[in-house]
């Protein structure tokens, strides 16, 4: 019986050591809100003398949605890091943004990630408006999670198989659409142009002669297709006809954002329009609607809602 009671103590104590002198502790910013120092690539949660940040380049930040199963991935490495640290006094952005940090409270313990994996899953924030169901883009959400990563702190390793960083919000600014809705045919072909500064909106249409005939008795339809294209175009500087007509396309402005209609189901959606009236006995008014309409660049999108008037365009 002694000899028993013997083996099972100590395997009490060979259990005890095997644990050595690694100790988990509880690290949680689950309910802390994410913010960005402005001059430099870092987001950061601060907690009473608790502070958990993320040194990432802000290209890793697109702006554009994920697709469901698939977040963007960056390794825990020298160029995206991982830091926890612990003062003996609460601490605020003053103590990680500034070029030199304030001094105070003083740093007690640092835990850096040595391994591990950064996701991110990107979801589009938008405004609707409820007269005319339109949708524009207002910012990304970023829920940021660390998979598979390991701390080293001052009584050695700790791993976390899935560690939730949270959410990380940015703002965009939603594209102005400051159009006068007066179209113009192109000079040097078909498509149908709205300018407005640097914006540019484009019908480009395979069938524009049986949209904008002389007959007023009732609407003529065509849906978004490949043939029958609507597109929306930021550049970085004024716009004219002559851009898009030249030998060669200018260098400058550049284009900064493209988006593009999705194809159009019968009857449903993605609906072009075109009314027309006799406005002298030598002219005819065409009024172009778009029904339905929804907007695509990458993997987000926005709606131009029910019933969006894309202009006015004379014809002889």
């Amino acid at each position: 019986m002694k000899r028993i009671l013997c083996m099972l103590s100590l395997l009490l104590i060979i259990t005890a050591c095997d644990d050595g002198n690694l100790t988990v502790d509880v690290i949680d910013f689950s309910e802390v809100t994410a913010q960005k120092c402005s001059a430099k690539d870092v987001i950061y949660k601060v907690k009473d003398g608790e502070m958990l940040f993320i040194e990432i380049p802000a290209s890793t930040f697109t702006a554009d949605e994920t697709l469901d199963g698939a977040p963007i991935e960056v390794s825990i490495n020298s160029t995206n890091k991982v830091t926890y640290r612990k003062y003996d006094g609460d601490v605020s952005q003053l103590n990680i943004c500034p070029t030199v940090p304030d001094a105070t409270p003083n740093l007690k313990e640092e835990w850096n990630a040595t391994a591990g994996t950064i996701q991110i899953t990107s979801t589009a924030v938008k405004s609707t408006n409820a007269t005319d169901n339109s949708t524009r883009i207002t910012g990304y959400t970023y829920n940021i999670v660390f998979k598979d990563i390991t701390f080293e702190k001052p009584t050695g390793p700790q791993r976390y198989q899935t560690f939730v960083f949270g959410n990380y919000a940015t703002t965009v600014s939603p594209l102005a659409f400051g159009f006068n809705h007066e179209v113009d045919k192109s000079a040097c072909s078909t498509k149908i142009y709205d300018f407005s500064g640097g914006e540019v909106f484009t019908l480009d249409l395979a069938d524009y002669t049986a949209l904008f005939t002389h007959d007023t008795a009732t609407p003529r339809t065509r849906l978004i297709s490949a043939t029958n294209k609507l597109s929306y175009r930021l550049y970085s500087g004024t716009i004219t006809d002559a851009y898009f007509c030249a030998t060669t396309i200018p260098s400058t402005p550049t284009l900064t954002q493209q988006w593009d209609a999705i194809d159009g189901i019968d009857t449903v959606s993605g609906i072009i329009e075109v009314t027309t009236t006799t406005l002298t006995s030598s002219t005819y008014l065409h009024t172009i609607r778009l029904k339905k309409v929804t907007l695509k660049k990458g993997n987000s999108e926005f709606s131009l809602g029910d019933d969006y008037l894309f202009g006015t365009l004379i014809t002889p």
